[in-house]
């Protein structure tokens, strides 16, 4: 075993920041009540007076919510040595942050790359144990998927198989993004995070809330160290940390104490029964969307109907022979007056995929969920997704299935010995079902199903994708029309060439496709 990862290992590091946050944020509020035109962050501390008027303009507009100011400055932290856990249940649970994170789809696991808990004596020897044991059997799916998913490749790539040392490590990607579910959550990762003042606030307000608080906790005293080295004066922002026993999950925690074991089987069961077997499945959404947006398009045009019917109208918004925003890499459309038509119309859909992909799926932040306590879920048993390049093969389905029937035994084995939910729970699989509620407006949803009905898409999203959009076309066909992959927005935009993923182009022409042909095997 590689020498233990512990808290005191993760590395925090500012790499990029406004200068002088906190007076940023008191001349900023100054300016709008200012005649004189903008104040400067040196004007508010040009003297004793004005020092005293910055720091009761910061503490009065603090207590009064008044908060955009706040907004302006923006920290670029490196952070390394953080759990898949964390970023899951934390950094990645809202929408206001940007990450750039390292991919286990794309980047082999190490080994030793796992965050160890504080744990003594039998609980330390399981813990270790296990994460020993999912990095075997990460490496024993990877050996195994490595010819059957070669094979498939090359049968899809002919012309690649001449030059397979070019492209042997596209086949080696697919095999990690498959293996990669049996690794734990605990599974170590680096990334970039950044947030804007106003989020660093409110993580130090938040830091002991659910899953993850001791490492939580250590990440943002970190990060708050790192603020106030270059502006000691941030330290006047800081608040006290709002008590576990204050919040509406703490009042859930003490139900789920009193809650039985048959009570999360019920649960369990009911939410299941009602996916009737998809993985997304629409349980509400706009009435009379496609007149909505109709109607909205004519509004914002200055017409009335007889000028505009409602087909002509969602052709012009829908198609992207017509609005070429659609087919848009920079999504441009966020900042585009006709394109703030499509938040008029929403979508709520109830889905179970894996912890792995749901912790992809959150990165579309216009598309808010209602992610679970995992405590509240946890039933003892093993409750996971099987992903389709492991179902397709029996011998990686055999180690697959003996390898999550250990790791959630060694879990329950850490609760029997009274260790702590929060750090048995760091060896819960990848592949660990996540049942949620999300909602998002057409306009998220459309930048969403773009993406991620690319046939380059992670698996279990792709596959809700098309979920999602084959039940919006059921009810809207005019609005799904034209939902589609990146390559067929393109083609129909007229822009060349049709695939924007160069080497990753998926060798097939996805842009002919109706979207109930989209279909997909392990690759």
């Amino acid at each position: 075993m590689e020498s233990l990862r512990t808290f005191k290992d993760i590395e925090v590091k500012l790499v990029g920041a406004i200068e002088q946050p906190y007076e940023v944020a008191v001349a900023s509020a100054r300016t709008c009540y200012s005649g004189k035109g903008i104040i400067f962050p040196t004007d508010v501390s040009s003297n004793e007076k004005m020092v005293a008027l910055r720091d009761k303009i910061a503490s009065s507009t603090m207590e009064a919510g008044h908060l955009t100011t706040r907004q302006h400055a923006h920290f670029v932290f490196a952070l390394s040595g953080v759990s898949r856990q964390f970023i899951w249940s934390f950094l990645h649970s809202h929408p206001f942050y940007n990450s750039e994170q390292v991919s286990q789809r794309y980047v082999k696991v190490k080994p030793g790359n796992f965050l160890t808990p504080p744990l003594e004596g039998r609980a330390l020897e399981i813990y270790q144990e296990t994460i020993g044991a999912q990095t075997a059997d990460y490496e024993n799916l990877i050996r195994v998927l490595k010819n059957p998913i070669a094979t498939e490749y090359y049968d899809r790539f002919k012309s690649r198989k001449k030059y397979a040392d070019k492209w042997d490590g596209s086949v080696d990607k697919r095999c990690y993004e498959v293996a990669r579910y049996v690794l734990g959550i605990g599974t170590t990762a680096y990334l970039y995070h950044t947030v804007s003042a106003l989020t660093l606030l409110r993580y130090a307000k938040l830091c002991d809330l659910f899953e993850t608080p001791e490492e939580q906790k250590h990440v943002i005293r970190k990060m708050l160290d790192c603020v106030k080295a270059v502006d000691p004066l941030f330290e006047k922002e800081i608040p006290d940390p709002l008590p576990l026993d204050k919040t509406v999950e703490y009042e859930l925690l003490t139900q789920f104490k009193k809650s039985s074991q048959n009570s999360r089987e019920s649960f369990i069961r009911e939410f299941d029964e009602r996916l009737e077997g998809k993985t997304s499945k629409l349980i509400n959404y706009t009435m009379g969307a496609e007149e909505l947006l109709a109607n909205a398009f004519r509004t914002t045009a200055g017409l009335i109907r007889s000028e505009m019917s409602d087909e002509k109208a969602l052709e012009l918004l829908l198609d992207p022979k017509y609005n070429a925003m659609l087919a848009d890499t920079l999504n441009s459309g966020t900042v585009e007056k006709i394109s703030q038509l499509f938040h008029h119309v929403h979508f709520t859909f109830q889905k179970k995929i894996s912890h792995t992909a749901d912790s992809q799926d959150q990165r579309h932040r216009a598309v808010l969920a209602s992610r679970p306590i995992l405590m509240c879920h946890y039933r003892g048993k093993p409750d996971y997704i099987t992903p389709y390049g492991i179902n397709h093969y029996p011998e990686a389905l055999e180690l697959y299935t003996r390898s999550m029937e250990r790791t959630f035994e060694s879990v329950n084995q850490l609760l029997d010995l009274g260790v702590k939910e929060e750090y048995a729970y760091y060896l819960l699989p990848n592949a660990l079902s996540i049942r949620m509620v999300s909602t998002g407006d057409l306009h998220g949803y459309q930048h969403k199903w773009k993406m991620r009905s690319c046939y380059n898409a992670q698996e279990e999203i792709f596959r809700a994708t098309i979920d999602e959009i084959t039940q919006v076309k059921s009810l809207f066909p005019k609005i799904a029309q034209h939902l589609k992959a990146p390559c067929y927005l393109r083609q129909r935009a007229g822009v060349t060439p049709y695939c924007p993923e160069g080497d990753r182009y998926c060798g097939l022409p996805v842009w002919k496709y109706e979207i109930d042909q989209y279909h997909r095997k392990s690759i």
